[in-house]
């Protein structure tokens, strides 16, 4: 391929295609969700190389343009990629371009697409006390006067809030680009999709406090359900301030 060229996505496909090191390649980011391509949007590509193999697409490595990112990678290492990691969800979302494992590659992303059982209740232990903190700090700093840091407290609070709600369903939580994406096709289940997405945005823009404390009404009954009422309780009568007060509310 001529060096002053640019590598073209269908160009290096083709490329990787005939490389029998390559077995398997995947498709993440925008091209991976329909609707999502703007013009600006540019394929990530792994390039997934058999264990040992020797190839010249390693001279590739790295490579980065408008056009194209790839990651290239062994076998072994994109079975450990993302788990756990930031590409986590990026992977389980992915969309297969080639698979020369008989379905393996596909098995692969299907795994890093579901959390473990081990895994979701622990993440959501860890999930769920982060979000009664912030959301803590946020009413308390309120009904101090403390606007402003009210209102971060509560942007926090929905960041570990929406990480706690997708473990509770074992799945990673989607990068926010994809959040309303992922949720008008794949919902949480027991949730309203419109309801929660209106509280994310306004408790994010505004820091509404009756919002927030409806909105944990409703997280409790749901964590507790799960088997997570101990991480609750241990913030003992402090939860009276995060649950509705009709008074106020």
């Amino acid at each position: 391929m001529p060096a002053q060229q640019p590598l073209t996505y269908r160009a290096f496909v083709e490329l990787a295609t005939a490389d029998p090191a390559v077995v398997g390649l995947v498709l993440k980011g925008s091209h991976a969700h329909d609707g999502m391509i703007t013009e600006h949007s540019d394929h990530d590509l792994y390039v997934v190389l058999a264990d040992g193999a020797a190839t010249d697409l390693t001279r590739f490595a790295g490579h980065r343009s408008p056009e194209l990112d790839l990651v290239i990678i062994t076998l072994a290492e994109f079975r450990t990629a993302g788990m756990p990691g930031f590409e986590r969800y990026a992977l389980a979302r992915a969309r297969i371009v080639l698979d020369r494992l008989d379905g393996g590659i596909g098995r692969i992303l299907a795994a890093k697409a579901r959390l473990d059982a081990g895994e979701a209740f622990r993440d959501c232990g860890e999930w769920l006390d982060a979000y009664a903190n912030s959301l803590y700090r946020s009413v308390k700093n309120d009904r101090d006067g403390h606007a402003l840091a009210a209102r971060l407290d509560a942007a926090d609070s929905v960041r570990f809030l929406l990480e706690l709600l997708f473990a509770l369903d074992r799945r990673p939580r989607p990068y926010n680009k994809y959040l309303e994406w992922e949720l008008a096709r794949y919902p949480l289940p027991g949730w309203d999709t419109g309801m929660l997405l209106d509280a994310v945005r306004r408790i994010s823009g505004t820091g509404d406090v009756p919002l927030q404390r409806r909105l944990f009404a409703q997280v409790e009954a749901a964590v507790r359900r799960a088997g997570h009422g101990a991480v609750l309780d241990a913030w003992g009568e402090d939860l009276d301030l995060m649950r509705p007060r009709e008074d106020r509310s």
